[in-house]
Formats: C-alpha cells, sequence, structure tokens
C-alpha cells in the first residue's frame, strides 16, 4: 500500500500502518531495488530485526546495574518523607512504586525504540525537535504545566508527570548530529555551520529559562556543542560559540538576584548567613558525605534523609548513597558512569568508523549528555560546583528522567547492533 492511497478515509488502522517505520523502510528499500542500488550502510534494513540479535552487552549490564543501585537509594532516600506533613498522605513506598512502574515505561519503550532503524530517527530528527519545542512551550502555559518548587517544568500525565526538558536533551541530540551531516561540507564555515545551530539552542534556551530551568539548558547546550565539536566544527568558531555561551550564562547571573546569591553561597557554604539559606542543601550533603566515611554507616542509615537534606531522592541522592554506602559506593558510582560513558563513545566511534555520521554523532551527543549532567549532578553535591536542580542519570528519582534516558541508551544499543551487521559484511 502506498501513501498516498492510504488516506485516514481508508481507516485509521491502514493509514498508521502506511506510515510506520516498517512500510517507511519498506518503501525504501523498493526504490533502492528498482534502481539496482542498495546503500552498503543500509544493508541491515534488508534483515528482519530478530536477527540483530548481537549487542554491547558490556553497556547493557553497566545501564542495568547503576538503575538498580538507584532503586535501591530512591526506596532508601524517600522511605521517610511521609513523616513530614507535606508527604503525610503518602505510603513509605510511594516514591519506590512510581519509580519501579518509570522504570518499566522505560523498559517497554527501549525495547521498542531497538526495533527501530537508525535511518528512521535520523529522517525525523528536525520533528522531533519540533515536537520538543512545542512541549517547552506548553509546560509554560497555566493550564497546562504544573508548577512544583516555583517551577514550571511538568506536564500531568496522570501515572506520571512528563518534564518536556528531559525530551528536548534526547531531541537535541538527535537534531544536531542530522545538522552536521547535512552542514558537513560547510563545517569550516562559521556563519553556515554554527550560526543556525546556536540560534535554535538559544530559542530552546529561552524556553528553558522561562520554567525556570537554567541546568537543563546548560546540559541540552553542552549536548549541542558537543556535537558541532565531535563533528569536525572549525575550532575557531566552536570558541567562538564557547565565549558567546559564556557570556549569555555571565549575563544571566548579572541580572538574576536568585542565581547570584547561589554562587555567592556556593563559595562560602559554612557562613552563617548562608548556611540557613542559599547553602543549605550543600552543606547538609557534606555533613552526609563526612558521615558516611570509607564504608559509610549502611544501607538505610542515613540521617540527613530524615528531613534534613532536601530532594533527598533527586538531586542529591549521591550524598545519601556517600552516607550510607561511604567512600566505597560514591567511587562504585563514579567508575559505574565513567564505563557506560566511554562504552557509549566508543559505539559513536564504530559507526563513524563504518561511515555511519549520523549514528556515530547521534551516540556521541547522548555520551555527552549522560556524562556533562552526570559530572554536575556530582560535582553539586560535593561542592565543587554551584547548586543546580540536576538529577543523576539512570539513578535518581524521576519518570520522565528514566524514561528519556533508558531510550537513549536503546538508541545507542541499537547503533551497535546494526555496526555488527556491517562488521559482518552485512550477512544476517
Amino acid at each position: 500500500m502506498s501513501r498516498a492511497a492510504a488516506s485516514p478515509a481508508a481507516g485509521p488502522m491502514a493509514w498508521l500502518a502506511a506510515w510506520s517505520p516498517r512500510a517507511w523502510l519498506a518503501a525504501r528499500r523498493a526504490r533502492a531495488e528498482a534502481v539496482g542500488t542498495l546503500p552498503v550502510r543500509d544493508r541491515f534494513e534488508a534483515a528482519p530485526a530478530g536477527r540483530l540479535h548481537g549487542f554491547d552487552h558490556a553497556l547493557a549490564l553497566g545501564v542495568a546495574a547503576l538503575v538498580l543501585l538507584g532503586m535501591v537509594m530512591v526506596y532508601s532516600a524517600s522511605v521517610a518523607l511521609p513523616d513530614s506533613p507535606k508527604f503525610a498522605r503518602y505510603e513509605p513506598t510511594h516514591f519506590l512504586v512510581r519509580h519501579v512502574l518509570a522504570i518499566g515505561l522505560g523498559l517497554f519503550a527501549a525495547l521498542l525504540v531497538t526495533r527501530v532503524p537508525v535511518a528512521f530517527w535520523e529522517k525525523h530528527a528536525g520533528l522531533l525537535y519540533v515536537l520538543a519545542l512545542v512541549g517547552l512551550v506548553l509546560v509554560l502555559l497555566p493550564f497546562v504545566g504544573k508548577v512544583v518548587n516555583n517551577s514550571r517544568r511538568w506536564i500531568p500525565l496522570g501515572v506520571m508527570n512528563f518534564q518536556p526538558s528531559e525530551f528536548a536533551k534526547l531531541a537535541v541530540a538527535l537534531y544536531a548530529a542530522s545538522y552536521m551531516v547535512r552542514k558537513m561540507e560547510a563545517r569550516e564555515n562559521f556563519v553556515r555551520a554554527v550560526w543556525p545551530m546556536a540560534l535554535a539552542v538559544l530559542f530552546t534556551g529561552l524556553l528553558l529559562l522561562r520554567q525556570p530551568d537554567m541546568g537543563a539548558f546548560l546540559v541540552l547546550g553542552t549536548i549541542a556543542m558537543g556535537v558541532l565539536f565531535l563533528g569536525g566544527v572549525n575550532a575557531r568558531g566552536f570558541f567562538l560559540v564557547s565565549a558567546m555561551a559564556l557570556i549569555a550564562v555571565g549575563s544571566i547571573l548579572a541580572f538574576d538576584d536568585l542565581r547570584r546569591e547561589r554562587i555567592l553561597a556556593y563559595l562560602d557554604p559554612w557562613d552563617p548567613g548562608h548556611a540557613q539559606g542559599k547553602a543549605y542543601q550543600l552543606t547538609h550533603s557534606l555533613i552526609a558525605f563526612g558521615r558516611g566515611g570509607l564504608f559509610g554507616q549502611g544501607l538505610g542509615s542515613s540521617v540527613e534523609k530524615l528531613h534534613y537534606l532536601p530532594e533527598a531522592h533527586t538531586d542529591f541522592m549521591l550524598a545519601v548513597i556517600g552516607e550510607e554506602l561511604g567512600f566505597v559506593g560514591v567511587a562504585a558510582v563514579i567508575v559505574g558512569f565513567f564505563w557506560v560513558v566511554r562504552r557509549i563513545v566508543a559505539v559513536g566511534r564504530q559507526a563513524i568508523a563504518l561511515d555511519r555520521v549520523f549514528a556515530g554523532l547521534m551516540v556521541q551527543g547522548i555520551a555527552v549528555w549522560f556524562g556533562a549532567q552526570g559530572f554536575v549532578n556530582m560535582g553539586v553535591n560535593l561542592g565543587v560546583l554551584p547548586t543546580k536542580g540536576l538529577t543523576l542519570p539512570l539513578m535518581s528519582y524521576g519518570g520522565s528522567a528514566i524514561l528519556m534516558n533508558l531510550i537513549a541508551v536503546a538508541l545507542v544499543l541499537r547503533v551497535d547492533m546494526e555496526n555488527r551487521v556491517l562488521m559482518r559484511g552485512g550477512r544476517s
């Protein structure tokens, strides 16, 4: 059935089938066979999805270990929250159940994503970016977005509160990779290669700052700049964009009293005027690490999570890990993240070596996302960086965050599957 013939009047199922990834790939392959050509990089599309049976087991195991540890620590960090009047109507397992539900939805979505060829995502990267912008606009509407802690970042969807900024991070990784593929011949020209992408990121950032969510803006900008750099953008243009980004952040701090106060509190958190104010979370995070010592107080034995350390199950989960599992536990988490990001980078490099530029840049954009956000979260918990509202990828409580993290990992595994088929000569 052709797409032209499949109209909604022919029946919704027929119309959806004609526009599915499988139908699109079949039509593409039919056109290629009609002219007697089938690109080498697309040979895997001729094989049934079930035959793409190889994938990076080390990466999958590393991700599974972080997710499982995160699930345990979410329960440990949130089990005492119902003792507070704010959460009095919740059961002790409330956050654990919601987190497990989000992981289940994420795994289901990840299985679906591994069935879709990367070529489909390349074709629709622009559409996904537009959808991300629509979500960032919708969340700002008073009758759509939900306000939590003076920030309008969530859209209630019943089973979970969806955060469009999490989807925007993945969409930017895809769109930046697609953009660089299209601009590859002009990557030495700043105006043609860098400026349009910089404007797109700036527009997205303005929407994020309206929520406000500066942390997501910084991560999103880092993803875009990382993909441009890895895509071979002229070094002078890259450093010019970096300087512009620093000027923009400096301007925000200069005119935003709240964020400027956070910077000052971070520089001297133990000052009496800061310890009970903007540096309250940081000081209690440092106390948690200090109590943990080498081996920790034991699982479930944290004192700081007993209403002293706010957001212990989200932004400051690493502090709870430090208090309960000690230096050994924190080191294990850091090594785990290093391992996962390293494996993701390796998959991206392999894809580029196979002349699959979009796939490689997309995967490396995901690596930049996980690496940058993980680094910022750990730095904030340890007092190395100013306090920002960023979760620990794959571990912290947050439905939309864990959902998009697992989808991103599934994209990486799909790229790895296709790499392995091509390295076997394209045979199924």
